[in-house]
């Protein structure tokens, strides 16, 4: 099985580097306030929030237990957390499934 598991992740590796680097930044953030995320490049350019602007925020506030500021930040984490975690273990169960 964690043979399976590290061939998944070999297999998906810019998707796993970005996903690790954002969990990190984010665990740094909410438990120092060391802020090492990557800033909208939207916002930056044109000065008008993007409809993912906040989510970072939000997700902080929801490792903290923050749930009313969560969605005060961008409601869209709601939503974008169980479809996310849906599609990420589908796809995960049909690699291990499809590798003998």
């Amino acid at each position: 099985m964690s043979r399976k598991l590290f061939d998944y992740i070999a297999a998906n590796k810019f998707i796993a580097i970005l996903g690790a680097y954002f969990f990190l930044s984010v665990i740094l953030n909410a438990y120092t306030a060391i802020d090492i995320c990557i800033p909208c490049i939207w916002k930056t350019l044109f000065g008008v929030s993007c409809p993912g602007c906040g989510l970072t925020s939000a997700f902080i506030n929801l490792i903290q237990l923050n749930f009313t500021e969560a969605f005060y930040c961008n409601w869209l984490i709601f939503v974008l957390i169980p479809i996310g975690g849906y599609y990420i273990l589908r796809d995960l169960k049909l690699h291990l499934s499809n590798v003998h």
